[in-house]
């Protein structure tokens, strides 16, 4: 099988790889950016059959360029959501245009006649907000709202697929719809504009970070990533789905001493000492974006993927290879110098 589907946000790391898979298999993708300035940019460092590729202008929180975009569609990718590095100082900065881009891209989405859409969710919808009293959460887990301490990140993306989902059951009809729910990604770039998840490794190998906080994440490759998209587009029956996408959950600690023990003298400035939590919440005061950090501080929060294995026929590669996959894709780009 293969048609037409839009991929939204094109220049980001997910979608640029789910673009390459469709393409490789006869797909003919649209994608979105919100700015033409971009499209040769991007089309340099995909690399793909640009015969196959069309561009549109289009944002989260606009309607301009959506209808182009959808145009001859049937399927969809909503891949596009803000993730800053930094927290913002009020949750609306990222959950509003995370909420309406998705309802944005729905409501479009049924406009065009689309028949299947897959919304790219996050673990952040899935795992948080439940306190330390568990370690593994799967597609029945929602991040629970009710708990203050939720950061803003998590906030935007369980609003967000809540409301997609509450949509679709009203307004979705006889679209198909799922959710892809991925950990930190990390894997090969391809390009130098980095998601937020690869500054873990960049900051690392880098030696800014001085010791290793007691802050971990599940880890999944960003190849991986993308052929479960590409499976939850295209295998048959798929509705109202949702699909956890994690490798085994590793501290800081656990991603420096992978990266000590396979690169010798490249990894000369990864810490691998443990930071103090006291010390951790000390440098939060003067530096607010580690009070996102601070609050991860002893939170176990693994991903059970089995659904999607049985469910998709998926697999995914160890963490290793992703994290490694990075590192030296941050070296050979020379934007770590070591």
């Amino acid at each position: 099988m293969a048609g037409t589907v839009l991929v939204t946000g094109g220049s980001g790391y997910i979608a640029g790889f789910l673009i390459r898979q469709l393409i490789e298999n006869g797909w003919h993708v649209h994608t979105t950016v919100r700015s033409l300035k971009r499209e040769a940019e991007v089309r340099g460092w995909l690399n793909v059959d640009n015969s196959k590729l069309s561009f549109f202008a289009a944002d989260l929180e606009h309607d301009a360029g959506w209808a182009e975009a959808v145009a001859g569609c049937t399927h969809v990718a909503h891949v596009a959501s803000p993730f800053p590095l930094d927290v913002p100082k009020q949750a609306d900065d990222l959950v509003i245009p995370a909420r309406e881009g998705a309802l944005r891209a729905l409501r479009f989405a049924r406009a065009a006649g689309v028949t299947r859409f897959v919304l790219t969710s996050s673990m952040a919808a899935v795992a948080y907000g439940h306190g330390k009293g568990r370690d593994l959460y799967n597609e029945a887990d929602w991040s629970n709202l009710d708990n203050p301490e939720v950061m803003p990140y998590p906030r935007s993306k369980t609003v967000a697929e809540r409301a997609a989902r509450d949509w679709v059951a009203a307004e979705g009809g006889d679209m198909e719809f799922a959710s892809v729910n991925p950990a930190a990604v990390f894997g090969p770039l391809l390009s130098d504009d980095l998601s937020t998840s690869i500054e873990v490794v960049k900051q690392l190998l880098e030696g800014k970070v001085p010791m290793c906080p007691d802050v971990g994440f599940g880890i999944i490759d960003v190849r991986d990533v993308a052929d479960m998209h590409y499976r939850a587009l295209t295998v048959e029956g798929i509705r109202d789905e949702r699909f956890v996408c994690s490798g085994p959950f590793l501290k800081f600690v656990d991603v420096a001493n992978i990266l000590t023990a396979n690169l010798g003298e490249q990894a000369r400035k990864v810490p691998t000492r443990k930071m103090p939590d006291w010390l951790l919440k000390a440098l939060a005061i003067v530096r607010p974006e580690l009070k996102q950090v601070v609050a991860e501080l002893g939170n176990v929060r693994g991903g059970d993927s089995r659904h999607a294995m049985q469910r998709l026929g998926w697999t995914m590669r160890p963490p290793e290879e992703a994290i490694l996959a990075t590192a030296h894709d941050l070296i050979g780009r020379g934007i770590v110098k070591v």
